[in-house]
């Protein structure tokens, strides 16, 4: 039995809970205390550039995470819209994809097979937003294993 919500719209965004809740959080403590340091305690120059230290690892452990993972992601669900698209048109969608955003095209992935070639169609003739696309979207497929 299928205990998940079923995604929508409304709550398609996920969390990785050890990294968004666990270490943002004490990363942001520790830049927060560092930052209080600089103005309580004697060493200002250390403590500065402590602050500066957490900062960049912050930074860098943000960029890590999201950089790799999502670039493969979105090869990845690019070509399953493809694929998808082929199945159902027997077309392919690479000579028309030009038109479409990236944005647009990774919203479309949460489009069932019924109304992906349609919603692909308006996409590109009215120009629709992502958030248009998956607003449009009445069966919805989740995306559960997103980054």
């Amino acid at each position: 039995m299928n205990t998940k919500k079923r995604q929508s719209y409304t709550n398609h965004i996920q969390f990785y809970p050890a990294h968004h809740f666990v270490f943002y959080p004490l990363a942001i403590l520790l830049l927060i205390l560092s930052i209080s340091m600089v103005f309580i305690q004697e060493d200002k120059l250390l403590w500065g550039f402590i602050a500066a230290i957490i900062v960049l690892i912050i930074w860098v452990s943000y960029m890590l995470r999201q950089h790799y993972s999502l670039i493969l992601q979105n090869r990845i669900i690019r070509l399953e819209v493809r694929y998808r698209y082929f199945v159902l048109t027997n077309e392919r969608l690479e000579l028309i994809e030009h038109h479409l955003r990236d944005s647009q095209i990774f919203a479309l992935r949460f489009a069932s097979d019924e109304e992906l070639p349609q919603l692909v169609h308006r996409a590109i003739k009215e120009g629709l937003s992502s958030r248009r696309i998956k607003k449009s979207i009445v069966n919805w497929i989740p995306d559960n294993n997103r980054v």
